[in-house]
């Protein structure tokens, strides 16, 4: 199995770099992946997406995409759905130049509706989003991600059963290990959470980690290692990430970014593995 480990954005110890930067910075602090971080817009133009992918191939950093946080694919307002759908498409179109995979977004929220008519409207949405990449000819999957909220869609088990109808050539899962500790109040056999993920069949499993602050609502903000090691319990869920034999790549979503995912590499490293 191989673990590539790297932060969601533009390292701290790179900043007013660029993304260009970044992803040397990444490179020569021993990480090996990157999340490009479109959090409140797409203002990246195609030519320096190109530019970016050459660097990525140069350096040997993997880079994936982040959608826009503004995402809602079961909002009542049609409207709200085109704007959603039209920020994923052009996350994918630069993802596309950058070599960059998957894009990852937030699917939306139950609002008015049933968890039921939820997921059935998110997945129309999600199938149509496929067809018009496959149009397009970009060499990108898109992977919808497991929600700290327990007002957004998104539980481990509606994407995975989601997957599992729509098959993953096209759309795989980001698993978020805080968001899961944070829905399920502090409760997650991450043993069962990595079979369910296996089951998938997917080449590789795409996550996001951090520790986490949580309410009766769900996440409410992400936390440092120093923090707390405990929200999810980092060493146990290294050991189940070992034991599943998976090719992962895990981006760190810590305030500290590049910080934690060193200190993440250490752990998996006193666990035996070696990089």
């Amino acid at each position: 199995m191989k673990i590539l480990l790297g932060p969601a954005g533009i390292p701290l110890a790179a900043k007013g770099e660029g993304i260009i930067g970044g992803i040397r910075k990444v490179k020569e602090l021993g990480l090996k992946a990157m999340e490009v971080e479109f959090t409140h817009g797409v203002q990246m133009k195609n030519e320096l997406a190109k530019n970016i992918g050459e660097v990525s191939r140069e350096t040997g950093v993997k880079l994936s995409v982040h959608a826009p946080y503004f995402v809602n694919l079961a909002s009542v307002e049609p409207e709200k759905i085109k704007a959603s759908k039209q920020r994923i498409l052009q996350s994918c179109e630069r993802a596309h130049y950058m070599h960059a995979s998957p894009v990852v977004f937030h699917p939306g929220y139950y609002g008015k509706y049933t968890p039921q008519e939820t997921y059935e409207i998110i997945k129309d949405n999600i199938l149509d989003i496929i067809d018009k990449i496959k149009e397009k000819g970009w060499s990108v999957k898109i992977a919808p991600e497991t929600t700290g909220k327990k007002s957004q869609f998104g539980s481990l088990d509606e994407l995975v059963m989601m997957l599992k109808e729509m098959g993953t050539k096209h759309s795989i899962l980001c698993v978020d290990f805080a968001h899961l500790w944070a829905r399920n109040g502090g409760k997650v056999d991450y043993e069962e959470v990595m079979k369910k993920i296996r089951s998938l069949k997917m080449d590789y499993i795409h996550s996001h980690f951090s520790q986490i602050e949580y309410t009766d609502k769900g996440e409410r903000r992400h936390l440092t290692f120093d923090d707390t090691m405990e929200n999810p319990p980092v060493e146990e869920v290294a050991k189940r990430i070992l034991e599943a034999k998976t090719d992962i790549k895990i981006i760190s979503e810590s305030p500290v970014l590049e910080v934690d995912s060193l200190k993440m590499k250490k752990i998996f490293e006193k666990l035996g593995y070696n990089f």
